[in-house]
């Protein structure tokens, strides 16, 4: 039995079946094929959108090495997800909260510290974080950039990502490369992930049809992924203006025009309902695949 078949054991001894099953969080996977593109601004706005309609958001960092959610914010974390692996933490004293009640998880050296994980501390993990379901109705997972395999592993492991793009050609080629990385992971199952697009910085409809038709069309054609188009936010000053003070533009400018396409996109994602299971499958199932993940590279190295 290799490692990663006595983690998927020590795991499914630890999952509690009961008749009714608790109701699971969303989980949202915002990623891009480059940096440079407005993702984290998309997962912070998003986030704080979705609280105004009623929902509980909790947003994790997981781009290791790299606080983009607390600079964005311009709130320190007392504690990250390293904290509750090792140092006895709870979830509740992970969770900071910032405006419109949002919560943040910073994901510190934790993220990659996961494949190194023993039994007991496996364990102790799964308990933690099915805490996170209790306490969030959807959860937004911001990763790195690019398409390394810190990035791939939540990806690949989602129900639900948002791919962030801008019409720039690195942007598209870059978005391309990451799918086209996604389709060649063995964990990845087209059938459980939902793939959607928000086109970012665009200057009017004609630049957001001609972003998903030229990216929707090859990756259907070459990788047989089919990618929804959830969104466009245009260009906006007052983003970058948001930026520099740290502060979300659907608070700062809450009628421009960058806010109010946020909240579109957020009150169509409250509006609709996951294809897969009509429901979130919480964040357990998420971190089990990304330590599994984690756990098989390691075993091959």
């Amino acid at each position: 039995m290799d490692q990663a078949e006595r983690l998927r054991n020590i795991i499914k001894k630890q999952q509690y079946q009961p008749e009714v099953a608790p109701p699971m969080s969303r989980v949202i996977t915002v990623t891009s094929g480059k940096g440079g593109v407005g993702k984290t601004s998309v997962s912070v706005n998003l986030a704080i959108a979705l609280s105004r309609l009623g929902k509980r958001v909790v947003i994790l960092d997981a781009d290791f090495g790299l606080a983009n959610i607390e600079i964005m914010l311009g709130i320190r974390p007392q504690f990250n997800l390293a904290d509750l692996m090792f140092r006895g933490k709870s979830m509740r004293d992970i969770i900071t909260y910032g405006p419109e009640k949002i919560g943040f998880i910073s994901g510190g050296s934790g993220i990659n510290e996961m494949a190194n994980l023993n039994k007991t501390q496996i364990v102790d993990l799964v308990q933690k974080m099915s805490e996170l379901d209790q306490l969030a109705d959807i959860i937004i997972v911001d990763t790195g950039a690019g398409i390394g395999n810190s990035v791939l592993e939540f990806v690949a492991a989602s129900e639900e990502v948002l791919l962030v793009a801008t019409p720039e050609p690195t942007s598209i080629t870059d978005a391309y490369a990451l799918l086209k990385s996604l389709n060649r992971n063995s964990t990845y199952q087209k059938t459980q992930t939902v793939v959607e697009l928000i086109a970012n910085q665009v200057r009017g409809n004609k630049d957001a049809d001609e972003l998903h038709e030229k990216l929707g069309v090859v990756v259907n054609k070459f990788l047989n992924i089919d990618i929804e188009f959830l969104g466009a936010i245009p260009y906006d000053d007052n983003v970058s203006k948001a930026i520099l003070r740290q502060e979300p533009v659907v608070l700062s400018a809450p009628n421009s025009a960058a806010a109010k396409a946020i909240m579109e996109i957020a009150a169509h994602i409250g509006e609709t309902e996951l294809p897969q299971t009509g429901q979130g499958w919480g964040i357990m199932r998420l971190f089990t695949g990304v330590i599994r993940m984690k756990f098989g590279r390691n075993n091959k190295n």
